[in-house]
């Protein structure tokens, strides 16, 4: 005898019905459920993204590539533990070009992790190694990398979202502009030959969107380490115009538009919010959506200190990548 009500029998035909068809299917489970952990689901089904969600997280870190000077650029990987397979996000670091690595944003990619994503930050090359267009080659590796290696840590590479900070979110837009640029795509991945750097979404904090503008107000407040860090990184200097996210939509060069989110400090004296709004405006008439905030009373580097900004700005960021999974 059939132990299950007519009703129950029905819907598990369907399923089975579906399965069998190579229909895709997307099961949403409860938050109480994520949270105690969830039995494995059965291949093929997704868990769908709910940025209230809590989840324990396993923090590890793997080799990602190694420079042409030597030195070894590593990842570190936030990943949930539970069912899965969950949304995956690439973190791209900030520092001027000049500084910092993959640990720089870890409150954020925790945060974000927490909630149901696969967040994987890489190292980046620094100016002082190889000037532009280095580091954006090696986030264009890193998206297709982390395409081929996403299921590795219970992952979807279907729609990988990028996150950049500062300097990461000037190479987060370019990425998202530029996906197939010969420039940028001249790192092999021979394990993944056909894999592109497509992204589905870039979501920044102070992104340097006109690094032009940026060296001018560096002139101007005579912020000598600042000029540098511009003349460093773009080398030769013509390349500040080329690899220039405001004046590339201002060209009217064939680009990718991707969703866009920017959060900017309305006392960010680094990158001034007119630049922002400027940019914004720019993308938006270009056909591109662009989702700007200006956060009040906040500097450039505001998320790296607790507060009810910070708070805020990570409770956006996951809501931004919920609307774009559910677009």
């Amino acid at each position: 005898m059939d132990k299950h009500t007519p009703g129950r029998r029905d819907f598990l035909k369907q399923i089975t019905a579906l399965g069998a068809a190579g229909v895709p299917m997307v099961v949403a489970l409860r938050p109480g459920i994520a949270q105690a952990g969830a039995a494995p689901e059965k291949s093929g089904m997704k868990v769908a993204y709910n940025p209230a969600a809590k989840f324990e997280l396993k923090v590890s870190e793997v080799e990602f590539r190694r420079t042409p000077g030597g030195r070894q650029l590593m990842a570190r990987i936030y990943q949930p533990q539970g069912a899965g397979p969950f949304q995956t996000l690439l973190d791209l670091h900030g520092g001027a070009w000049r500084r910092k690595d993959r640990l720089a944003e870890e409150p954020m990619d925790r945060a974000i992790a927490a909630s149901g994503v696969l967040v994987v930050a890489i190292d980046l090359r620094l100016s002082t190694e190889a000037p532009y267009p280095a580091s954006v080659q090696d986030a264009n590796y890193g998206v297709r990398w982390l395409k081929s290696k996403a299921a590795e840590w219970n992952g979807d590479p279907s729609k990988i979202g990028v996150y950049g900070s500062s300097s990461g979110g000037h190479v987060a837009e370019l990425l998202g502009l530029r996906p197939r640029d010969a420039r940028y795509n001249a790192i092999p991945l021979p394990a993944a030959p056909n894999l592109d750097a497509t992204v589905a979404y870039v979501a920044t904090r102070s992104p340097i969107s006109d690094p032009y503008a940026r060296f001018q107000q560096a002139q101007t407040m005579k912020r000598q380490e600042m000029i540098e860090n511009n003349t460093i990184y773009f080398n030769p200097w013509e390349t500040i115009y080329e690899g220039n996210p405001q004046q590339i939509l201002e060209r009217r060069e064939t680009v990718t538009l991707v969703p866009l989110l920017i959060m900017q400090g309305a006392l960010d004296d680094n990158v001034l919010p007119a630049v922002q709004e400027k940019f914004a405006a720019t993308y938006k008439a270009s056909g591109g959506v662009c989702e700007l905030t200006v956060f009040e009373g906040s500097e450039h580097e505001w998320v790296a200190k607790p507060g009810p900004q910070t708070d805020r700005a990570r409770e956006m960021v996951k809501a931004f990548i919920a609307r774009q999974l559910k677009a």
